[in-house]
């Protein structure tokens, strides 16, 4: 799950964090009232979306004018005029693709007097079990872009959980960002306020992006991205309650009230398997024969009819889906089950596009049984193989 930039840095500030005072946006006759709040004399307006590059975005209607999706104000007119143009227009980043994201918040903050900029970036560290730190000198860049062209610029390092952050870690960020004196002092603080921040709010990656030096000398985090595990949010309510729904893809939204695992991607072949292992092979066999998935689709071991017919309607409902391939290998699952779903949610939802059903193992004739006597038009496979190449060649029309 992830949060706008104001909520992050909202979250931050609980465990002292150094951040620019801001005011959230909802309404375009909202922004007055906040310019005077803060103060000025320079304001910075700020787009929340959940994408980066923001700032080098464009907007699609020209009404929003040609500035990216977040500008330097120095009046409150002009504040007013920017706040005015991003709302509800269409911000289009490397992040968002073409069809962009609507911008429904905006952040107004306090502008700030910047001496430097570096990168800094707490993200879990699959290879180790262990939060690690990401450090580079080359703030405000695309992190990727740097590790790719200069790799020499970026530290990393990971924290033992028994320990904890230590002297040495604040150390060697200070070294890392060349940081002496007071800095390195306040270095050693921030990353440990945001390693406790991480750890107590059960983050996936926090990752701010600049930290600056300001001309007076303080360390501050001017940008905040932060996502957190899903499977902690139990513990969280305070989390939960700042979801962005307007950001997510509905059919993702629908496919989490039936603890679905259910992420939606860009191709014409919609997929119901069981298993992520077999649904991730399902992904790449289709991609073998020359088409891509609409979508990665976790039915589970223990899904119900009920379940398995709320996946298949969450798959029709894509536009952009071509064909079906239900993929199901029966140990916990019950070829069956999965049969009856389909059955009942194609007489649900009905079916205009090609289906190929594969099953096999707990249950497969009685599976079977069932989709043969449904009288659908459904086109049977022997194996994953067999699947794949049947509904690519009936997407294709051969």
């Amino acid at each position: 799950m992830n949060i706008h930039e104001y909520q992050a840095k909202a979250v931050l500030k609980e465990f002292g964090v150094p951040v620019s005072k801001g005011v959230p946006i909802l309404k375009a006759e909202e922004a007055e009232a906040a310019a005077k709040q803060l103060g000025g004399p320079l304001w910075v307006v700020k787009s929340q979306i959940h994408a980066g590059g923001r700032g080098k975005g464009k907007f699609k209607e020209a009404s929003a004018g040609e500035k990216g999706g977040v500008r330097l104000s120095k009046s409150i007119d002009e504040t007013k005029q920017f706040v005015k143009e991003m709302l509800g227009a269409t911000l289009v980043t490397e992040q968002t693709g073409p069809a962009g994201k609507q911008v429904n918040r905006i952040y107004l903050e306090d502008g700030s007097d910047i001496e430097k900029e570096f990168y800094l970036s707490l993200l879990v560290d699959r290879e180790t079990s262990r939060v690690a730190f990401v450090v580079s000198t080359e703030g405000g860049m695309n992190i990727e872009e740097v590790a790719h062209n200069t790799p020499e610029k970026i530290v990393t390092f990971s924290v033992d959980p028994a320990t904890g952050v230590m002297g040495h870690h604040g150390r060697t960020v200070a070294q890392a960002l060349g940081l002496k004196g007071d800095l390195a002092k306040q270095a050693e603080k921030l990353i440990t306020q945001l390693y406790t921040a991480f750890i107590a709010k059960d983050m996936d990656m926090l990752e701010i992006n600049p930290l600056i030096i300001s001309k007076q000398g303080e360390l501050k985090c001017l940008d905040a991205k932060m996502s957190f595990d899903s499977n902690a949010l139990y513990r969280h309510p305070e989390i939960v309650a700042l979801r962005d729904t307007t950001e997510e893809d509905a059919k993702e939204i629908e496919a989490s009230k039936y603890d679905l695992a259910y992420i939606a991607l860009d191709g014409t072949i919609g997929c119901m398997v069981n298993g992520a292992g077999l649904a991730m092979a399902t992904l790449d066999i289709i991609k073998l024969y020359g088409e891509s998935p609409a979508n990665f689709l976790d039915v589970g071991g223990g899904a119900t009819e009920e379940k398995v017919t709320a996946a298949f309607k969450i798959i029709t409902s894509d536009p952009n889906v071509k064909g079906i391939l239900v993929n199901i290998f029966g140990g916990i699952m019950k070829c069956d089950i999965i049969a009856a779903g389909v059955v009942a949610a194609v007489k649900a939802v009905g079916l205009k596009v090609p289906l190929v059903v594969r099953l096999e193992g707990t249950n497969v004739e009685e599976g079977k049984k069932i989709i043969r006597e449904s009288g659908l038009n459904v086109l049977p496979a022997d194996d994953l193989d067999d699947a794949a190449q049947k509904i690519v060649n009936a997407v294709k029309g051969k």
